[in-house]
């Protein structure tokens, strides 16, 4: 038997959060839905989690690697233990909206809505976010019209009138309670979207049934029982009236309505100044918003593959009123208000046309839009306030994929451009009146958009990880050039000793410490080991000296075999250098052999893993060792000596000479200051020559190196500057910074000002 620990007291909770005041309280019916609509989401919920551990553990095993395979299994473990507390803050979330519906009173007047309102919509880049925008519109474009019905219903029993996206059974809060509630997850974001995947599944795919219980509760106590709650599918032969039928009953909420109004009441202050006078003849006799779209429809078919800039909507629009008017013989012309709505719209593709942040291939195919995002505007007014309309997010979100697209991109080839090219056709082919079909596009699109940037940020995090491991071996080359030049710069030794630290010691050195750093036992001892080859390169007199060096010689061999070894150091090479070696150590034991006469001696042992050559050089068993300087004559010949003069310089792999120096600019200049409010996720635009740009996206900020990382829209590297560099591509002005703010937003708050800057003249 399953324990009942997690289960939510929906009354009590209901108690605590109903309002104290007779205003405040829910009808029964309400009551009733709130806790039928509870019960059935707590056991949908119940049935993600039961399944959850399934999915995570098939997941984990075909994981590519064991470290992906530790994250679900960490994520497995953290949804068992926070189960109980995601499903009760979930089914929480559920209810509080219930518990606001009746705080406001009947008749409260709207506040009037001012064009300071009309603020750019924050635009959301999150994983999540996009996730959510696709699960929402894939519910609204199933079961749209049972959440109208609900909403009507809604509105006729509390005062605080709501509209699809505040419905508190609606999927856009559904879906913010659920992310909310597993805010607490310690988890990846590949590991979040596959929950929300189960959630779409296992709760999301039943609502339809929960609507239609919902609206059923309501009908059943006398709400509306007129409203016909079976959910329509989607049909291109209905009307305008059928098809727009169910967002009507639904209603605007009034805050919507008075954007449009407010637009309206510009229009005509401006009439006569930017915009032409209505002069109408008398018997003018205005057309229905269904003839109009009949019209638009027309214009729809016959429009130009090719819309260029000087193509005017409300120019094409008015020749056909007066074929119309010769044929009728009566004046035809569009209503006022669909005027206003041909202005707007034409004002706002006329921004999206001049627009620089878009490419010119792209602005061809979104001005096709034209007449598609005109047809909606007059069928719904609230596609000039409302952020959330499927027409106006398919139109931002189509901008926004199109930001990284390059004019060299082949457009012939490119998924995202022929995506883009299908939206749109398939727009002009069977878009008649169903606004429907935007939210089924958009969803589409959604989906598309999300896998592309799912492969691009994949390529990009690499493109970030290699660029960081990048930085870590410069790091690593600088402190290597440093302790080579502490103690070679200025000396004179064997050239063999040098080039052999230069060439390989220095390989070792990297790679140590890359792997251990700095502060490690095996840098220090790499550096004992340079520093003994170094010691026993040089000539010493000490007796105690040659001593030492008689003892050290092997175990310095060792140590420098197995460190070129570790480092996959070229064997032949390798073999070259300690041949050298062999010859320079000899050489240092021969000059035991020819001495003065001996003034006083020291006893040693020879070891005995001295190689043959250095055996013979040495007689057996105890050798005397003079104390007395060899003069001149006895000097070593044959080996090869050269002063460290110059600082040694490292090059990366793949480079043949060292960076050139750049040119520097003073720390308050402009320039800089422009480079310091570079963002990582800015989008640029660098213009090669006359021809070509290119248009990238700053990835990464590489800070021990201070190198810019740019990506294309793959998430490929294209770039690679310095924040010097970049300040002198600013000072040149061939680097432009591309606005990523959505473009429906953009353009209608361009549109806003100019009315307003218009009114003032």
């Amino acid at each position: 038997m399953k324990t009942d620990a997690n289960v939510v007291h929906l009354n009590k909770v209901a108690a605590e959060q109903s309002p104290t005041s007779p205003a405040g309280r829910l009808p029964v019916a309400l009551i009733h839905l709130r806790d039928r609509a509870a019960q059935q989401l707590k056991q949908a919920l119940q049935a993600l989690f039961d399944n959850a551990d399934d999915t995570l553990f098939e997941m984990a095993d075909r994981a590519a690697s064991n470290g992906e395979q530790n994250a679900f299994f960490e994520a497995m473990r953290d949804l068992r233990l926070k189960r109980k507390n995601i499903e009760r803050s979930f089914l929480q979330k559920v209810i509080e909206p219930f518990a606001t519906l009746n705080q406001y009173e009947i008749g409260k007047p709207v506040e009037a809505v001012s064009f300071d309102s009309l603020a750019l919509v924050q635009h959301d880049e999150l994983e999540e976010a996009v996730a959510l925008d696709a699960m929402v519109a894939k519910v609204m474009s199933r079961d749209g019209v049972a959440v109208s019905h609900l909403t009507t219903r809604l509105n006729a029993l509390v005062s605080k009138k709501l509209d699809d996206m505040s419905n508190p059974l609606g999927p856009t809060l559904l879906c913010g309670a659920f992310l909310e509630a597993c805010s607490s997850l310690g988890v990846e974001i590949k590991v979040k979207l596959i929950i929300l995947k189960l959630f779409e599944k296992y709760v999301l795919a039943d609502l339809d049934q929960l609507y239609a219980e919902a609206n059923q509760i309501l009908v059943t106590a006398g709400v509306l029982p007129e409203l016909t709650s079976a959910p329509a599918r989607r049909n291109p032969e209905r009307g305008v009236a059928a098809a727009y039928g169910a967002a009507e009953q639904a209603g605007a909420g009034a805050g919507e309505q008075e954007v449009f109004v407010a637009l309206q009441t510009l229009l005509a202050q401006v009439r006569g100044h930017g915009l032409p006078q209505r002069e109408l003849p008398a018997d003018a006799a205005p057309i229905t918003s269904n003839d109009l779209l009949r019209l638009l429809s027309h214009m729809q078919q016959h429009a130009p593959a090719q819309v260029s800039n000087d193509f005017d909507l409300r120019e094409q629009l008015e020749q056909l009123l007066s074929r119309a008017s010769v044929r009728s013989g009566k004046a035809r012309v569009v209503g006022e208000v669909d005027e206003d709505v041909i202005n707007l719209v034409s004002m706002l593709f006329e921004f999206i046309l001049d627009d620089r942040t878009l490419p010119d291939s792209l602005k061809a195919l979104i001005a096709r839009l034209q007449i598609p995002m005109l047809k909606v505007a007059v069928l719904d007014k609230t596609f000039f306030s409302r952020g959330s309309h499927p027409a106006r997010r398919l139109l931002n979100e189509i901008a926004s994929a199109a930001l990284g697209w390059g004019e060299q991109d082949d457009s012939q080839r490119d998924s995202l451009y022929q995506k883009i090219e299908q939206v749109v056709q398939r727009l002009l082919n069977d878009f008649v009146d169903d606004p429907l079909i935007f939210s089924e596009l958009l969803a589409d699109f959604l989906a598309f958009t999300g896998n592309e940037r799912r492969r691009s940020d994949l390529l990009e995090q690499r493109t970030r990880d290699a660029e960081e491991g990048s930085a870590r071996a410069e790091l690593a080359r600088r402190e290597v050039e440093q302790v080579l030049n502490e103690r070679l710069l200025g000396k004179c030794l064997p050239e063999v000793v040098v080039r052999l630290l230069q060439e390989a010691w220095s390989k070792v050195l990297m790679l140590t410490c890359l792997k251990h750093g700095v502060d490690s036992p095996e840098w220090r001892a790499a550096l004992a080991t340079m520093d003994d080859l170094v010691w026993s390169a040089q000539a010493h007199e000490d007796p105690q000296a040659r001593l030492r060096l008689l003892e050290l010689v092997p175990g310095l061999l060792k140590a420098l075999r197995e460190g070129m070894a570790s480092a996959a150091f070229d064997p032949f090479s390798t073999g070259e250098f300690f041949s050298q070696l062999e010859a320079l150590h000899v050489q240092a034991f021969q000059r035991f052999k020819r001495v003065m006469p001996v003034v006083d001696t020291v006893q040693c042992e020879v070891p005995a893993a001295l190689d043959a050559e250095m055996h013979a050089a040495l007689p057996a068993g105890d050798v005397e060792m003079p104390l007395l300087e060899l003069p001149p004559a006895l000097e070593p010949h044959g080996v090869a000596m050269v002063e460290v003069v110059e600082e040694i310089v490292l090059l990366a792999p793949g480079r043949s000479t060292p960076d050139e120096t750049e040119i520097c600019l003073p720390d308050d200049d402009e320039a800089l200051l422009q480079v310091d409010n570079l963002r990582v996720g800015s989008w640029v635009e660098f213009q090669e020559d006359e021809e070509h740009k290119l248009r990238c996206k700053l990835a990464a900020v590489i800070k021990p190196t201070g190198k810019y990382i740019f990506v294309n829209r793959t998430g490929m590297k294209v770039l690679e500057k310095t924040r010097m560099g970049l300040a002198v591509e600013f000072r040149r002005k061939s680097i432009r910074l591309l606005d990523d703010a959505l473009l429906f937003d953009r353009a209608l708050e361009s549109v806003i000002g100019n009315l307003r800057r218009l009114k003032g003249t």
